[in-house]
C-alpha cells in the first residue's frame, strides 16, 4: 500500500490572511482536534511581524499552551533570523523556512530578493541544525507568481540546488496562487529528486484557486512525494498574493487518498465536524466540500 504523511497547515496558513482574528484558546483546540483525528505534523504557528499578519501574533502564547503528545511535531513558519530566535524560544519541534522563487513576490512578502532568501535560508538552517530542528526550505511562489506570471522550471530547479546546499531535512513545492497543473508537478518533482542527495524528503503545498489543487496532489503522489499540505475546511490563502484564496481541504484529500488506499493514518469524520466548527468561528463558509455530500459509501 502507498503512503504519505499530511502535514496540517490550518492553525497557520488557513488563519493567516482571514479577517477574524481566531484567539489563542480556539486555536489550541484547533491542533488538539486536529491531533484527535490522527494527524502528527502540524504547522502551528508562524513567527512573524504581529504588525504584517496580525492573525499570527500570538506565536508564542500557542505554543505554550499546546498540548505535548508523543509522536506530535510542531512546526513554525520562520522568515529571518528574529523569527527563528522566537521559534527556538518558544519550544518548536521543526522550522519551515520559505525561499520565493521570483524577485518582486520576494520583495513583496519578505522584503529582499530571490538570492537574499537562498542566503538568509543558509544561515537560518545552520543555526536550526545546531539547536536539533527539523529543517524544511519551502521554495514559494514555484509554479507561478502573481506579478512576474509565469515561472520558468529551471529557475526553479536552480532554486533547489542552492537551498540543498545547506542540508535540509524536506524541501517543498508551493503552488502558492494555485495555477499548478497537473504536467508541472511531475516535472519539477522528478527535477528535483534528481538534484537532491537520495533520500532527502519531497514535499508539496497546493492551494485549490483555480480548482487544480487535487489533481496537482494526486500528481505529486504518483511522482512520489513523501509528505502533502492541507487545511481543514479548505481554508487559508497569502496576505501578499492577490486572490490566493484556499488551500487544499485536508478532508477532501483525504477522502482520496483513502478511496486510492493510501495510507495517512487520519480519520476523516472528525475533521468534517471541525471545519465546521472552525468556520463557525470564521464566520463564513466552509470552503470545502466533503462535509456537504459526505462520504461514500455513507456507511462507514
Amino acid at each position: 500500500m502507498a503512503r504519505v504523511e499530511l502535514v496540517e497547515v490550518a492553525p497557520r496558513d488557513g488563519l493567516q490572511n482571514e479577517p477574524v482574528v481566531l484567539g489563542t484558546a480556539d486555536k489550541v483546540e484547533l491542533v488538539r482536534r486536529c491531533i484527535d483525528a490522527g494527524l502528527r505534523r502540524i504547522e502551528a504557528v508562524s513567527f512573524v511581524h504581529p504588525q504584517r499578519v496580525p492573525q499570527m501574533a500570538d506565536a508564542e502564547a500557542v505554543m505554550a499552551a499546546l498540548p505535548r503528545v508523543a509522536g506530535v511535531s510542531y512546526a513554525g513558519l520562520v522568515l529571518n533570523e528574529r523569527g527563528l530566535d522566537r521559534a527556538l524560544t518558544a519550544g518548536v519541534d521543526e522550522i519551515n523556512v520559505v525561499v520565493v522563487a521570483t524577485d518582486e513576490f520576494s520583495r513583496r512578502n519578505q522584503g529582499h530578493t530571490t538570492m537574499e532568501g537562498v542566503a538568509l535560508w543558509s544561515k537560518i538552517a545552520a543555526r536550526a541544525r545546531a539547536a536539533g530542528l527539523r529543517r524544511t526550505v519551502t521554495i514559494a511562489a514555484a509554479f507561478g507568481c502573481p506579478f512576474e506570471g509565469e515561472v520558468a522550471s529551471d529557475r526553479v530547479l536552480d532554486l533547489v540546488r542552492r537551498v540543498a546546499e545547506a542540508e535540509p531535512d524536506e524541501v517543498a513545492l508551493a503552488d502558492t496562487i494555485g495555477v499548478g497543473t497537473p504536467d508541472q508537478v511531475r516535472g519539477l518533482l522528478t527535477g528535483a529528486a534528481a538534484i537532491l542527495p537520495a533520500g532527502t524528503p519531497l514535499r508539496c503545498h497546493f492551494h485549490n484557486t483555480r480548482n487544480t489543487g487535487y489533481a496537482n496532489a494526486v500528481a505529486a503522489l504518483d511522482s512520489g512525494v513523501a509528505a502533502l499540505d492541507a487545511s481543514v475546511g479548505g481554508f487559508g490563502g497569502c496576505p501578499f498574493a492577490p486572490a490566493a484564496t484556499g488551500n487544499i481541504a485536508t478532508e477532501d484529500l483525504l477522502y482520496a487518498l483513502d478511496r486510492m488506499r493510501v495510507t495517512t493514518g487520519v480519520r476523516i469524520d472528525p475533521l468534517i465536524g471541525t471545519a465546521d466548527w472552525l468556520g463557525e468561528r470564521l464566520d463564513r463558509p466552509v470552503p470545502a466540500l466533503l462535509g456537504r455530500a459526505g462520504v461514500f459509501p455513507s456507511a462507514r
